[in-house]
């Protein structure tokens, strides 16, 4: 499993740092304060107005060169002198703290871009998210907090940045482009969600990525319930109706309410942040694995209580619910299993090798 990438990683993708405005900040604050000591001088030694004060000592600080607007007494040729000394020092830090302001946000870009296009081209068996609307974002939040490689595709430039933000690899790209697909390595990827608002731009995502990629599993969810059985047609594994999923789920609230709040509590709520403590996970057992062609029973002696086995999907197609102990697993299947993470994981290791 490749690991996804840190906030660390993506904060060079960021359209702007967050020293930018505190240097701005110290470069007005001085500026200003510069101007206001010597408009206050100007009227106190030399009994200026205090529009000339103000120009008197914006022309001198800034090296204009334009004559006095009257004579200067000693005095005045005095505070006069300090003012340019500090003044002209004042613009050029400003001038330079501008300047490299300028060529790191340059040099940030730049770089950052190649580091981005470095960690998309070494993706390998990853996942596609197509729209970081609310459906794209709740399903990045999962592939996030499970720790599956993925990657953000989106149009729209303040929703990449809110993507890289939260610590997520993403790209500014239109996805019903084939050469965005090639971009995002469809080619490599091992699966694709379309979650972009209209069903017309899910089916062009669709049949691009197949055409692209025919081993790619997609998944897509339908506004309407007639575009359905189109994407499917186009290519889609999974087509989910948001409006018939959620009028299931408001019955099933009513009518088996501890049922939905059971699988509640082992999903948990979306979120960034949220890790529910008991989940159900699926795990492949691979031939490499020491309990291929063993039971079910040798598998869970030494753990009888950290895991809890559901299921049993055959690599034929065939499911068994709740398996007896003597079922023979063999290389291929999958264990729909329920318990902790940690449990869960160690579990992974053993069976996967």
């Amino acid at each position: 499993m490749q690991q996804r990438p840190s906030k660390r990683d993506t904060e060079g993708t960021r359209p702007a740092p967050s020293r930018l405005p505190r240097r701005v900040l110290i470069v007005v604050v001085m500026l200003g304060t510069i101007l206001l000591a010597g408009t206050v001088g100007f009227v106190v030694l030399e009994h200026y107005s205090w529009f000339d004060a103000f120009y008197m000592t914006l022309t001198t600080i800034t090296t204009i060169g334009y004559q006095e607007l009257r004579p200067l007494d000693h005095a005045g040729r005095v505070f006069n002198s300090f003012l340019i000394i500090f003044g002209v020092s004042a613009i050029f830090l400003a001038a330079g703290a501008m300047t490299q302001t300028i060529i790191e946000l340059e040099l940030q870009d730049r770089y950052g871009k190649r580091r981005k296009k470095r960690m998309i081209e070494q993706l390998r068996n990853h996942f596609i998210v197509c729209g970081f609307g609310r459906v794209g974002r709740n399903a990045s939040y999962e592939f996030q907090r499970t720790g599956a490689p993925f990657l953000v595709v989106d149009r729209n430039e303040q929703r990449v940045a809110k993507a890289t933000s939260a610590g997520m690899l993403a790209i500014v790209a239109d996805a019903t482009q084939d050469d965005s697909l090639r971009e995002a390595g469809v080619l490599r990827a091992r699966g694709l969600i379309a979650a972009l608002p209209s069903d017309a731009e899910n089916l062009f995502i669709i049949l691009s990525a197949k055409t692209l990629n025919p081993s790619l599993t997609i998944v897509t969810r339908a506004s309407e319930e007639e575009a359905g059985e189109k994407l499917r047609r186009a290519g889609a594994d999974t087509v989910f109706t948001p409006y018939s999923m959620a009028g299931r789920q408001l019955a099933d609230a009513l009518l088996r309410p501890h049922v939905v709040e059971f699988l509640d509590f082992t999903r948990g709520d979306i979120g960034p942040s949220v890790t529910p403590k008991v989940i159900m996970e699926q795990v492949c057992i691979s031939p490499q694995s020491a309990f291929t062609s063993k039971t079910l029973g040798q598998l869970l002696e030494p753990r009888p209580s950290e895991v809890i086995v559901l299921a049993i999907r055959r690599h034929a197609g065939e499911t068994i619910f709740n398996p007896p102990p003597d079922s023979e697993i063999a290389a291929g299947d999958f264990l729909i299993v329920m318990g902790e993470r940690p449990s869960l994981q160690k579990l992974e290791q053993v069976l996967t090798a």
